[in-house]
């Protein structure tokens, strides 16, 4: 929580801040469209991965594995996603990321070990 509420403040400034610049350079039509183009291409890259791992998710449930690796993925690709309907070119790159599958992948490992840090410090406590 401590982290949340500047992150809501401070991020909207920056991105704010950076489509204005960006406006300035190559206009503000251009900004705009290559919002709005960013916004369109993750939505279609959010659904399509979406569908994807919803179709490993069943298959790993059908064999009677628990498919835990997959909802992880089923959940970044879900933050990536709204990450993309958010305008602002910093939230693009972090959406992006999420929905592709090699740097979902890295954010996965990072994010699995930040998880198991927390726990091992709550055992401790």
């Amino acid at each position: 929580m401590v982290y949340l509420v500047p992150a809501f403040i401070f991020v909207p400034l920056v991105e704010l801040l950076i489509l204005l610049k960006t406006g300035e350079y190559i206009g503000t039509m251009n900004t705009i469209a290559v919002v709005l183009l960013t916004g369109v291409a993750g939505a279609y890259l959010a659904k399509s991965q979406g569908l994807f791992i919803l179709r490993r998710i069943r298959e790993d449930i059908q064999m009677g594995i628990m498919p835990s690796d997959k909802l992880f993925d089923g959940f970044l690709v879900l933050a990536g996603g709204i990450l993309l309907l958010t305008p602002g070119f910093l939230t693009d790159i972090a959406g992006f990321c999420a929905l592709i599958p090699f740097t979902r992948e890295l954010i996965k490992k990072w994010l699995k070990g930040r998880l198991v840090d927390r726990l091992k410090l709550q055992r401790f406590r």
